[in-house]
């Protein structure tokens, strides 16, 4: 009987295939679950404003960018 011993020249499977992926999709899944943390510097870097008298309060924040962002293709 011979011994098979894996070697550098083994073709890939489709078992070892699945199994990576699996792996990747569960590393993917627990980095999402993890909170996320926020410097303390970007917090504090926008004062708090004061609201108009006469309405018109909508001015580009950083949150609104961001989300300017998120919605370009």
């Amino acid at each position: 009987m011979q011994d098979r011993q894996p070697s550098a020249s083994t073709p890939p499977s489709r078992r070892r295939f699945f199994a990576g992926a699996a792996a990747v999709s569960a590393g993917a899944a627990a980095v999402a679950v993890l909170p996320r943390v926020i410097p303390a510097e970007v917090v504090a870097a926008e004062p708090a404003r004061v609201a108009p008298e006469k309405g018109g309060g909508y001015h580009l924040s950083a949150h609104v960018k961001q989300y300017y962002k998120t919605t370009q293709l």
